[in-house]
Formats: structure tokens, sequence, C-alpha cells
């Protein structure tokens, strides 16, 4: 199952977004096993994304072949577990994150490629700069010299207003075109999940992070845990 819903989702994102930019699919793997990411793997993903850190340790030798990229909560004294081990981090959210990063990455002679993440929908909720901040943030995280911003990332809100949320799309690929003019590191926006992925793709996303879609519903071992 889980290669066959690879190859449909690479079908279906092999022609790139709405503004002719290649899709770079993110298998997000919170909960799945060694074994079902390898299966993903070898049916064609070439980049995995941990939500726990813990997660991301105990795999980190067990899964073979793609790039690892960090794409939940990072709290700053996890940091010391990423450093040298992934490509991107997505969830910059904070400038304590950033402050923290920055002095990490220097002692390792490490640079940290991250995007900056954007509560687009301004939820409680959720981490993250507002729009607002974004330009401020981004100009911040520009300053140190351990840290390369790569681009956005944003996660909707869970609402069935389409309208609203296909604004909320079409502004942060207007904030990512903004700062893309002026840097050319900018390449990635990271939006779309398993239940809104093709609205995002359809409004200028080139990253998408999918679980459900690729794997099925999640099993968890233990007590639910919010996704």
């Amino acid at each position: 199952m889980i290669a066959e819903n690879v190859q449909k989702i690479l079908g279906e994102i092999a022609g790139g977004n709405s503004c002719g930019e290649k899709i770079t699919l993110v298998a997000a793997t919170k909960t799945r096993t060694p074994e079902e990411i390898n299966e993903a793997i070898s049916a064609g993903i070439t980049d995995i994304g941990e939500n726990k850190v813990q997660e991301f340790r105990d795999k980190y030798d067990l899964v073979h072949g793609a790039n690892r990229h960090f794409i939940g909560h990072l709290q700053t004294n996890k940091i010391k577990y990423l450093i040298g081990k992934t490509c991107l981090i997505h969830s910059l959210d904070r400038m304590e994150l950033a402050e923290e990063l920055q002095k990490r990455a220097e002692r390792a002679s490490w640079t940290a490629n991250c995007l900056l993440e954007i509560n687009i929908g301004s939820e409680l909720s959720k981490s993250g700069f507002s729009l607002e901040e974004g330009m401020h943030a981004y100009e911040q995280m520009r300053a140190f010299p351990n840290i390369c911003v790569r681009g956005l990332m944003a996660m909707l809100p869970n609402s069935q207003d389409f309208q609203q949320l296909r604004a909320l799309c079409l502004s942060m690929r207007q904030f990512y075109d903004t700062i893309r003019v002026q840097d050319r590191n900018i390449e990635h926006l990271s939006m779309g999940m398993s239940g809104d992925w093709r609205l995002c793709v359809e409004c200028g996303s080139n990253m998408i992070r999918l679980g459900t879609s690729l794997f099925g519903p999640r099993a968890y071992p233990q007590s639910p845990v919010n996704d």
C-alpha cells in the first residue's frame, strides 16, 4: 500500500505547482516504523521529516537513502541532537530558538538550513511569527552567520472556509515571492499536508509534508497525541 500511495502522489505532483516549480514531497514519518519509512524510500521518497527529536534520534541509523528534515516544534535544549544531521529545519518559530541555534551551529562549524515558520492563521494553538512580523523576523535571521533561511513554512487552519484558506495560501506565496527576489537562498515554500496539499500547490507551494496520504492512518502505541 505504501509504495502505491507514494507512486500515486509523485505522479500527481510531477507537473509541478501553479508557478511551474518542482514540488518536493517530504514524507512525514511521525510514529512510522523504520521498515515503513524504508519502504517509502524504496518507492521513490527522497525526503523524510520527523516531528519529534526522540524519534529522529531513534530512527536515524535505521533509515537509509533520504534527506532528513525536522518538521516539528523544536525545544532549545534538543537542538544538539540535530546538529549536522538534518538538511532542513522547518520550524524556526521564535527568536529564542534562532539565538540558541546560532550558538550551537557556530560551535560545530555548521550552517543550519531553516525555514521561517509563519502562523498564517494567527492561531493560539500554533507557534510561529505572524505574517505581519514575518519580514522583520526574516531580516533578523539573516544576521546570524550560521543560519541560512531557505524559505517559509506554514500550516493552514482546520477550516471548511475554502475562500479563507485560499487567501491565506496566496498571502504566503506573496511573502515568499517578496523575499525570494532579494535573497538567492530562498527556494522553499513548505505548505500543505494530507488534508490540504492540493489547494496549497494550486496557490504556489513547492514543498508538501504528507503522512497519512502515504502511510495510512497512524496507529499510536500509547495514549493518543495530537497530530
